[in-house]
């Protein structure tokens, strides 16, 4: 079996370049769009868990891709980007006076504390675990975040976190992350709706 990652669909800070880690926003009409276009790909798969970042856009996209019996996971919320919540790479690079990277400048506290790549990890290692116990007789799909599921994905590869700067993953894509003889590989990343 399979654990399926599902990055939310677009929402206007998404499309815009913002940090969003704590900010509740919700799916523009395109994010629903892709949202809906995410339910062919569940339609004929045995689905034994699906676990939800609590964030809204989050909850919305499990709901119109058409995924039931969700659990609300809280380790499945974005990084806290602390001060950079809500500003681009290009507005904090100019502050900086210098090209700023989130994978390797970290953040600064702000509204919230802000947190680690590490402790991102940390995290994704932990709903990693609850994802395998519960595959059972069927996939584990994960509805979350950007930053948080490209960590996920090194974090599943047995890379460093900061190896998620290599996976872009676009809003409303999928992908998914399986085992070949017994070892965990990347079968296939950023995969747009099909609807």
């Amino acid at each position: 079996m399979s654990i399926l990652v599902v990055r939310h669909g677009q929402t206007e800070w998404s499309l815009s370049g913002q940090h969003t880690g704590s900010t509740d926003v919700p799916l523009t009409a395109a994010g629903e769009v892709q949202a809906r276009g995410l339910a062919p790909v569940f339609a004929d798969r045995s689905v034994s868990a699906v676990l939800v970042s609590p964030r809204q856009r989050a909850r919305r996209t499990a709901e119109l891709a058409g995924l039931s019996d969700v659990t609300i996971d809280d380790d499945l919320v974005e990084w806290d980007y602390g001060g950079y919540e809500g500003r681009t790479t290009a507005e904090i690079s100019a502050e900086l006076g210098r090209e700023w990277s989130v994978w390797h400048d970290g953040v600064v506290p702000g509204q919230t504390p802000g947190e680690t790549v590490h402790a991102v990890s940390a995290r994704a290692r932990a709903v990693l675990d609850r994802a395998q116990a519960a595959e059972g007789e069927g996939d584990v799909v994960l509805v979350a975040h950007g930053h948080f599921l490209r960590i996920l994905l090194a974090t599943w590869l047995g890379l460093s976190p900061t190896a998620g700067a290599l996976f872009a993953l676009e809003a409303g894509t999928w992908g998914e992350l399986g085992r070949e003889h017994g070892r965990p590989v990347l079968v296939r990343w950023s995969v747009p709706p099909l609807g």
